[in-house]
């Protein structure tokens, strides 16, 4: 075993004679373990019980090891964790102190769950001879117990009792964190067992806990390939589970001249502009996607990296999900939702596609070649061919914005390598409809399984403390705005030049237009008229108000990006502009809400 202590910052010696030395403790062992992850950043908020974790943390960072991010809510921390792996590939860590710091963790983490991010949670406990004492923010077993609720929104749980289980328990927690499907692992510690001396070294080989074992199933493959020799056409729908194997993905679908579509996150990893892509199917999505999938002569349909959640097939419809359907998948678990399905395929996707192209090239040479069911189609102003819903709108010069040319604005001036958070919402429809790009690096950031508002501040954030260099712009909507508009002074604080967009309409845009559609009473969702870049000005943020077309066309986005600290841009939009997700009214029985989640 490789003993890394003695390169990473968990000893420490004072530095003049009045200090004393310093021991390592439990909570250096941990940072040990991070650091020998190359995890940089450990986000949270400060508390008593978490104050050795802290402490390491503070020792670490005068090494030059990782350190902490102080959010402005133990929320806001764990979607700056988030933000962080969608950016540098690494676990998220967040920690909180006891009590309610653990609870104010809790969206957060079931957001992670819900969209399969790994991350490793860190709560503190009182010192256990306090345990049963009504101690101040006691959340043990006894109290309001945190072990207990995190239970149902984590893939690991568990309470570190006595000091010998600490590594352990540590090690299963990253473990249990990347095994697909990810997700979060909580550990939590009471504060007398983080500051004890520690009883061992880290000994790891780091590549070990996080290793992406490579799995594929050679008889399901040999079955997919037997169908691909008796078909004429096929249709890929791809999902946000793709990831790295989305170049593959793209050479297959060019040596088969299939036709593909993608769910509303899946969109981000393929190119919107390619001339066999017909858009997005299901929420938000495009009229083009869902006449290709409800073609008669399709004669396969193969789905690639989805949860086939709600979302993501207009509600369960059988466009999607048929007898035609070949299901490929890393996590078992997604597979429940494909029963119809004539073939289900397990296994790491790169590595399924690898031996697919193997035999499409093969089958090629041999002289099998495949039919485009659609192969004509008539670009929109995108450069795509997907159809969109009153494009005239795109190009409107009213006032209030329409949110149509703002997302088209978007779609031609940002910068090619721009990470995109979109916030729930109408931010969800507007950009999934409307807001198209040709980059399909993953870029193009949305967590739809959760659907937790003010989610894209923090994820932003965290994004762009993983790559200070990349562009990173945050779309969210007001009503979600004011739920973490706070944490905007992290990104100040750390000068971080990421734009927040904020669409301002007075209202929670898809409440109202939910209700509206659905036929509901109208109620909750007017907002009172706020200036945002007014606010973002108290907390030291510059602001920007944008109230026309015009002004629009002026915002230089290459220089918002390459300023020493965030922009806040307050854009007036059209709010009685109906959001493209008139399907949903369509797919729900009774039409008893148009909201999603109703």
């Amino acid at each position: 075993m490789l003993n890394v202590v003695s390169t990473e910052p968990s000893s420490y010696l004072a530095k003049s004679s009045g200090e004393k030395s310093f021991q390592d403790t439990s909570a250096d062992l941990i940072v040990s373990y991070l650091a020998k992850l190359g995890i940089d950043k450990v986000f949270g908020v400060p508390g008593g019980a978490i104050e050795p974790l802290l402490n390491a943390l503070a020792r670490s960072e005068r090494e030059g090891g990782p350190r902490l991010v102080v959010a402005r809510h133990e929320c806001g921390a764990a979607f700056m964790a988030d933000g962080y792996y969608r950016e540098t590939g690494k676990m998220g860590a967040v920690c909180s102190t006891t009590g309610p710091g653990a609870t104010n963790l809790l969206t957060g983490v079931a957001s992670a769950l819900a969209d399969e991010t790994p991350m490793l949670v860190i709560t503190a406990q009182t010192p256990l001879p306090k345990f049963g004492k009504c101690a101040l923010q006691e959340s043990s077993c006894t109290a309001t117990d945190t072990v207990g609720i995190f239970r149902y929104v984590t893939h690991f749980n568990t309470l570190v009792s006595h000091q010998e289980q600490l590594e352990s328990k540590l090690v299963s927690a990253i473990m249990a964190a990347h095994r697909k499907p990810h997700g979060p692992a909580h550990i939590s510690i009471p504060s007398d067992i983080l500051r004890a001396p520690a009883k061992m070294k880290a000994r790891i080989h780091s590549d070990l806990l996080v290793h992406d074992f490579s799995m594929s199933d050679a008889q399901s493959i040999a079955r997919l390939c037997e169908k691909l020799a008796r078909v004429d056409n096929l249709v890929l729908y791809i999902g946000s589970g793709v990831g790295k194997a989305s170049k593959q993905i793209m050479e297959f679908i060019e040596l088969t001249c299939a036709n593909f579509v993608t769910s509303p996150t899946g969109k981000g990893w393929v190119d919107e502009t390619h001339p066999l892509y017909r858009g997005v199917y299901g929420f938000a999505g495009h009229e083009s996607a869902t006449a290709l999938l409800q073609d008669p002569n399709v004669n396969l349909i193969v789905a690639i990296g989805t949860d086939l959640g709600e979302l993501g097939t207009s509600g369960w419809k059988g466009d999607l999900l048929n007898t035609k359907l070949v299901h490929i998948d890393s996590s078992i678990e997604h597979f429940t939702r494909s029963p119809m399905a004539n073939l289900h395929v397990f296994g790491n996707i790169d590595a399924t596609f690898e031996q697919l192209l193997v035999y499409v090239r093969n089958a090629r040479a041999q002289g099998k070649s495949w039919d485009t069911l659609d192969p004509i189609a008539i670009p929109n102003f995108n450069g795509g061919y997907a159809t969109l819903r009153e494009p005239e709108k795109c190009f409107s010069n009213d006032s209030p914005v329409k949110p149509q040319r703002l997302m088209a604005h978007l779609s031609q001036k940002l910068p090619e390598k721009t990470r995109i958070f979109i916030d729930a919402g109408n931010s969800w429809s507007w950009a999934t409809h409307y807001l198209e790009r040709a980059n399909n690096e993953g870029l193009y950031r949305i967590a739809m399984g959760y659907g937790s508002m003010a989610w894209s501040i923090g994820a932003a954030i965290g994004s762009a403390l993983g790559n200070r260099e990349a562009p990173t712009l945050c779309i969210v909507g007001d009503g979600s705005y004011l739920m973490s508009a706070q944490e905007i002074t992290v990104a100040a604080q750390h000068q971080l030049p990421v734009v927040f967009l904020v669409l301002n309409d007075a209202a929670m845009g898809m409440v109202m237009h939910g209700q509206r559609l659905g036929n509901q009473e109208s109620i909750g969702w007017e907002l009172n008229t706020i200036d945002y870049a007014a606010l973002a000005h108290a907390m030291g943020v510059d602001g920007i108000v944008i109230q026309s077309p015009h002004e629009l066309d002026k915002l230089d986005f290459d220089h918002l990006f390459s300023k020493s600290g965030p922009t806040l841009v307050d854009i007036r939009i059209d709010r009685n502009e109906v959001p493209p997700m008139q399907d949903r009214v369509r797919g729900l029985a009774m039409l008893d809400s148009a909201t999603p989640g109703g």
